[in-house]
């Protein structure tokens, strides 16, 4: 193979210093350079198995390209990089790699490597088996996440704390409904997650998505040609990848692609809406929430920062865009784009590794959360019953009218934080509510509404049965 230039020296493998969110995770290591090396080999050897399968190639050539292909350090990701710029894609260069291998041990066998096919057959097929494995660690940590969070709405179905809209105090809500609310967006993420990745295809349409090279070569050399011969080959490939098989060749048909990017921008959602309300609740003013082990500061010794909630809200901020480069690939002109599938490459990496990283993170985040209901409480007494106003004016309602009602309560509420009191003196109400009942109305844990029903409703939904292994998982 070709040496790397001496004036350019291969760099240093990236080593997620600048991504901290996925260094060291599962997903990183299922998706770096070695990994993609060794699934674009492992379709290789899947496309000659297939076609031996099916009569098109002698089974002893597919085993002697499998030897090959699992010859270990034959194949280095930076070398297959550097020639990857002359033909804009890096399997041209690992087949022809793969070809001088095999001739080593079969010159015979060395024709049937890459037999009809085309690099983005190889790559896109790679890309999405990649794909499954990554995406099964997600949904894996997903799960883990979905059920600590069941756990968590359970435990604090009925524990008050303030509702908060447009950074105010709104109502009283529980801190079991926020968390059952968080549980519902991971599990809408698993299941739509889970469906794309069911649906994740091999890809095998030859040159130009026509299969006329694999009938070609079939038809001058066996008898077992036939216009179905592609379909076949299709189905055979798909299944010795393990991977759904496609209706038709997808070269310039991205839906796959673009929809596991939505599919991910939906969990990053997900996980970065609960990495914001750790964060809004952990801030030290409201304590109601904190980190199981705050991260430190290199200036600030007593800090104990929310670095997981921090990781994930920063990942929450890139994952859309790299969808929306996904769904602009969908713009694919004529029967290979110059440019909208080479835009996918790096992006779905990006992507899967940064969603890994935050299912993973969210893992740590939610079994060390601690939840602090005596400050929930204390921040909910603070306002001194404006937490209930609303309720008070219903109550109110049927004394006074619902206009005065409101008023009498507006009145209240800028004469005094103690709500209950300065009700008691307002000559609108006096003789028509005692004060012990203003005071059990502005108690906001007697204001929680539907909060416990919809909490029992939510965890209802059952949780998810995260895989047994990851494929490819180290």
């Amino acid at each position: 193979m070709t040496s790397a230039d001496p004036g350019h020296p291969a760099p240093a493998p990236d080593t997620g210093l600048l991504a901290p969110v996925r260094a060291g995770t599962a997903v990183e290591a299922l998706t770096d350079d070695p990994a993609l090396v060794r699934a674009m080999l492992d379709a290789e050897v899947a496309l000659v198995r297939a076609q031996a399968s099916l009569g098109l190639v002698p089974p002893g050539a597919a085993e002697a390209i499998a030897a090959a292909a699992a010859a270990p350090g034959r194949f280095d990701p930076r070398e297959l990089a550097l020639r990857a710029r002359s033909g804009a894609n890096p399997v041209i260069a690992l087949v022809a790699e793969l070809t001088a291998a095999v001739e080593e041990s079969d010159p015979e066998a060395a024709a049937r490597v890459h037999l009809g096919a085309t690099s983005q057959d190889i790559l896109d097929t790679a890309l999405m088996a990649v794909s499954v494995r990554a995406v099964d660690q997600v949904l894996a940590d997903l799960a883990r996440v979905a059920r600590d969070l069941g756990r968590l709405a359970a435990a604090h179905r009925d524990t008050t704390m303030p509702g908060r809209t447009l950074t105010q105090h709104a109502v009283p809500t529980t801190f079991g409904l926020k968390a059952a609310g968080w549980r519902s967006l991971v599990l809408d993420a698993y299941d739509r997650l889970k469906a794309v990745r069911d649906g994740l295809p091999a890809q095998l349409g030859g040159a130009a998505g026509t299969q006329a090279a694999f009938i070609a070569y079939a038809e001058a050399a066996t008898d077992v040609a036939g216009p179905d011969l592609g379909l076949r080959l299709s189905a055979a490939f798909a299944e010795q990848c393990g991977l759904a098989e496609p209706a038709l060749p997808w070269h310039v048909l991205r839906t796959p692609v673009a929809e596991l990017g939505g599919a991910l921008a939906l969990a990053s959602g997900a996980l970065g809406k609960l990495a914001a309300d750790v964060l809004v609740l952990s801030r030290t003013e409201i304590g109601e929430v904190s980190e199981g082990t705050g991260g430190g500061s290199s200036a600030m010794p007593h800090k104990a920062n929310p670095a997981r909630a921090t990781l994930i809200a920063g990942a929450a901020r890139r994952v859309p865009a790299l969808a929306s480069v996904l769904y602009a690939s969908l713009v694919a002109e004529d029967e290979r784009p110059p440019g909208a599938w080479h835009a996918e490459w790096p992006t779905v990496r990006d992507a899967l590794r940064t969603v890994g990283g935050m299912a993973a993170t969210a893992v740590e985040l939610v079994t060390g959360l601690r939840v602090h209901p005596d400050r929930m409480r204390t921040n909910g007494d603070a306002t001194e019953g404006q937490l209930t106003a609303e309720r008070l004016v219903a109550a109110l309602t049927p004394l006074t009218g619902r206009a005065e009602a409101r008023a009498a309560v507006t009145r209240a509420g800028r004469a005094s934080t103690d709500l209950a009191s300065a009700l008691g003196d307002d000559p609108a109400l006096r003789g028509l509510v005692t004060g012990e009942r203003l005071r059990a109305l502005t108690d906001p844990a007697g204001y929680h509404g539907s909060a416990g029903t919809l909490v029992d409703r939510a965890l209802r939904r059952p949780d998810p049965e995260p895989p047994h292994t990851v494929q490819g998982a180290p």
